[in-house]
């Protein structure tokens, strides 16, 4: 390409792509050095990924550079050069806004431990960076894409035309968009007031879950056996539901023991406290044995414990159920529930059925 060139022209040419080089170069050699260091906020491989956006916005940059010279333009249309490089400078810096929002965001959350026990401000965090990253994300490549277009004579053109005539049309495409926007308001929502959060514990729709992923418009539910309930964002804002680690992340588990009457209470008592103490499931707060209910056939007595969350709450249930039921089975058998039936005699049974037959007249004219 060289040789069409006078020997001015190519020596500005080399002069700029390889000042071009040498700048992306140094600039790439130090995001590299800062990177190495733990001190400061960059991740280590954040040069890494800078370097095709890096790339991409120095050779808009030599575009821009080379478009000034008048030999080059009358091989090579200034428009064209104009807008790749204008699109070139919109990729560019769009793709380094993201990846500097991303960077943001990974040094922020590195300060907080998700696998803590006691993770509830962990939680909040991540779920508000995570759901205004994606909106931030949103408005950036809007914004780009906006501007491109608008780069464009023919598409400009095109794009006031359309805004001077929409009218009805502009109504009518609200309306219909009315329930999107309402979703995505309802993400932007749920960011700022945090009815739920990621790895929250909830119950919806009759299902036991956790929040794994909060985007925009949905919400995606992993449910206990690995299922995936995906909602609305619009549902955690306009349904009610039970979020078990809203501000904590204990919880009391029930087990209920139906019995005869005649069990002993402190003996039950005595064992749930003896179980409890033998697990690391219970977390030591709640251990109590009450006396719920009672019916003509059986008494209910409900055990009460509590353990450091959700699935430890599940199990400490489970293993305190089959325990106490071990217990009765090999101490007080006689105390399983049972149907008791009374069986009278036949001297007894015509005795009652004599009394009951109604009194013949000379009882009652003796009685007067």
């Amino acid at each position: 390409m060289l040789d069409y060139f006078d020997s001015q022209t190519s020596k500005f040419l080399l002069i700029t792509i390889l000042a071009g080089m040498v700048f992306f170069g140094l600039i790439f050699y130090f995001l590299k050095k800062l990177g190495k260091s733990p001190k400061n906020i960059l991740p280590v491989n954040f040069a890494g990924k800078m370097r095709l956006p890096l790339a991409l916005f120095m050779l808009a940059l030599v575009l821009k550079i080379i478009k000034t010279n008048d030999r080059i333009l009358e091989f090579i249309e200034e428009n064209f050069l104009s807008h790749v490089s204008t699109l070139l400078f919109i990729l560019s810096i769009t793709w380094i806004l993201i990846v500097i929002l991303k960077a943001f965001k990974r040094n922020i959350l590195l300060k907080y431990d998700m696998s803590a026990s006691d993770n509830v401000h962990a939680r909040k965090v991540y779920t508000q960076f995570t759901v205004l990253e994606r909106v931030l994300m949103f408005l950036i490549i809007l914004f780009a894409v906006s501007i491109a277009l608008m780069s464009f004579d023919s598409i400009r053109s095109i794009g006031v035309s359309m805004l001077t005539s929409a009218g009805i049309a502009g109504i009518i495409i609200g309306f219909a968009a009315q329930k999107a926007l309402g979703t995505l308001m309802a993400g932007i929502q749920i960011a700022f007031t945090q009815p739920i959060r990621l790895d929250d514990v909830v119950v919806v729709e009759g299902e036991w879950g956790r929040i794994e992923e909060i985007y925009l418009t949905y919400v995606v539910v992993k449910i206990w056996d690995k299922r995936r309930l995906v909602l609305p964002t619009t549902y955690f804002i306009e349904q009610p539901f039970q979020n078990w680690t809203r501000n904590s992340s204990d919880i009391l588990g029930t087990v209920f023991i139906y019995t005869d009457y005649n069990v002993p209470f402190d003996a039950l008592r005595k064992e749930l406290t003896r179980i409890l103490k033998n697990t690391d499931l219970w977390d030591g707060e709640v251990n109590v044995l009450q006396v719920t209910d009672t019916n003509n056939e059986m008494v209910e007595t409900r055990a009460l414990m509590s353990a450091i969350d959700s699935p430890t709450a599940w199990d400490l249930r489970v293993h305190v159920r089959e325990k106490l039921v071990i217990f009765i089975q090999e101490n007080y058998p006689h105390s399983l529930p049972r149907t008791r039936v009374e069986m009278q005699s036949r001297k007894d049974s015509d005795k009652v059925e004599k009394a009951t037959k109604e009194p013949d007249k000379s009882d009652l004219l003796r009685d007067k």
